[in-house]
């Protein structure tokens, strides 16, 4: 266990900003000077054609890429130049060897992005590099990776006034929550993960937009709401484990049920919970029904999206070589053993998905709880928004639906599937080129429907003209289009016409 946290004063802080800056260690600047090469084989924690790219070059960005990016010592001559290395080794966040005058990472500072703009992200070192396994301290603290950028894709982005970055590791959520949220507060069980969360607010300028907070789940928030709740939580399930980045302490899949049915009462009026999660699938239980029964009673509107099932032993070796276990001391008996708990709590598999929650307000509530392991299009968080918004425009009656005008969305297409030179074609689809991208078969009567919507003639009229050039009843006709209607709409196929 680390026992030491990094830190920095303000008056440090602010000299290591300025220090990045300056020598342009962002994103653009660190792959512009690597190459796409080196970038692509960065990415798979492969620091050998970097080296080369950056060999015998001692600029400033250079040496900082070595320094963190590639995880390589440093010359103390060369790299005094360009930070303050007496404050960062005082602080934590380099060592110095000043035999060989070599100066060495001891937390990553790694250059972040979105649309908007440059940050900085203070996490522990990348495990793993270039092949070299070895068991990852308990206490470590996770950087970029897949999940958080998922999280970040995934989180609905429109201004609101309080969020909370449940779980907040290296601090990458509370980033993306500030761009359109006046405070975040974020929690985590793990001090060291605290350190690093208030590095990164700092570097980044957000030390008075992001208050930390020590203590597990929400009891750091015990009796406060948020507009929004983004978490990528602890959630693998096992029976129990150590890595306070990945095992929540609590068995099963019980820290992902917690946040949903102790998160919903922690969200205001019109708030979203969107969290990452695993859940078990169990023998003779339906795993959609168990995840309703985790939504029952929150009173909110509810998504959930299974992306993939897991074999237990695949997951039990994925987990194992994430922490750096396999082929380690004990690594057989740990295997042994969590197989063994999967088999006596009778799991078959183990999903992985998304969760959102929005407290609409509902007195009857929307839940869907839907397997999609297909291609997506990040980013989703207007796709997101948009399902929520379209669920509450939809608790109208039949006659106001017959009433309302639609249109098709935007990224819709219909496409014909049938024989060459046949007068009729045997599927016609309807397929959307964003978000979940869903394609759907559309009967005649479907398909003639959405092909009306333009906003120009209400529901029902739409419906009497398609009767009428089916020769259909018109009563008949409404009753089966309507509650597909209903679908078309909710999916984001059609979309309700903004008031004239």
């Amino acid at each position: 266990m680390t026992t030491r946290l990094p830190g920095l004063t303000d008056d440090d802080g602010a000299r290591l900003r300025d220090a990045l800056a300056a020598a342009g260690y962002t994103v653009d600047g660190v792959r512009d000077l690597l190459g796409p090469r080196a970038s692509a084989a960065l990415d798979r924690n492969e620091t050998t054609p970097g080296r080369l790219a950056v060999a015998g070059r001692d600029d400033a960005l250079a040496l900082l890429t070595r320094l963190w990016s590639l995880q390589e010592p440093v010359e103390w001559p060369a790299i005094e130049r360009v930070l303050p290395i007496e404050a960062l080794v005082t602080g934590g966040l380099l060592t110095a060897d000043y035999d060989d005058d070599a100066v060495r990472a001891v937390v990553d500072i790694r250059p972040y992005a979105d649309d908007t703009g440059d940050w900085w992200v203070v996490a522990d070192l990348t495990p793993g590099m270039d092949g070299h396994r070895a068991p990852i301290a308990s206490d470590h603290v996770l950087g970029l990776n897949a999940a958080s950028s998922t999280l970040a894709q995934l989180t609905v982005r429109r201004p609101a006034g309080r969020a909370l970055d449940l779980g907040t590791g290296c601090g990458v959520q509370s980033l993306h929550l500030a761009r359109h949220c006046e405070h975040i507060v974020a929690t985590d069980v793990n001090p060291r993960a605290l350190a690093l969360a208030s590095l990164t607010a700092r570097l980044n300028g957000l030390g008075d937009t992001v208050e930390l907070r020590a203590g597990s789940l929400f009891a750091p928030v015990a009796g406060e709401t948020f507009d929004i709740v983004a978490t990528n939580p602890p959630f693998v399930v096992s029976p129990g484990g150590s890595h306070v980045y990945r095992d929540g302490g609590l068995p099963g899949d019980e820290i992902s049920r917690r946040v949903v049915a102790d998160g919903a009462a922690h969200l205001a009026d019109g708030g979203l919970l969107q969290s990452l999660a695993n859940w078990m699938h169990v023998r003779g239980q339906d795993w959609q029904d168990r995840l309703a029964s985790w939504i029952e009673g929150t009173g909110c509107d509810a998504w959930v999206i299974q992306r993939e099932v897991e074999d237990p032993a695949e997951y039990v070796e994925l987990w194992l070589r994430d922490s750096g276990e396999i082929g380690g001391p004990g690594y057989a008996q740990r295997y042994a053993g969590w197989l063994r708990w999967f088999d006596e709590n009778a799991v078959e598999g183990i999903g992985f998905g998304w969760i959102a929650l929005h407290r609409s307000g509902a007195a009857d509530p929307s839940v869907r709880i839907e397997d999609w392991p297909h291609a997506v299009e990040q980013p989703l968080g207007d796709h997101v928004a948009g399902w929520f918004d379209r669920v509450s425009a939809l608790r109208i009656d039949d006659e106001a639906l017959l009433g309302a005008r639609l249109t098709m969305a935007g990224d819709l297409v219909q496409e014909q599937v049938g024989r060459p030179g046949e007068e009729d074609p045997e599927h016609l689809i309807l397929r959307q080129r964003r978000g979940l991208l869903r394609a759907v078969t559309a009967g005649t009567a479907e398909a003639g429907f959405v092909g009306a919507c333009d906003a120009t003639l209400p529901v029902g009229a739409i419906v009497d003209a398609l009767a009428t050039v089916l020769q259909a009843d018109a009563a008949e006709l409404r009753a089966d289009l309507l509650p597909r209607v209903r679908t078309l709409v909710q999916d984001g196929f059609l979309e309700f016409a903004a008031a004239q």
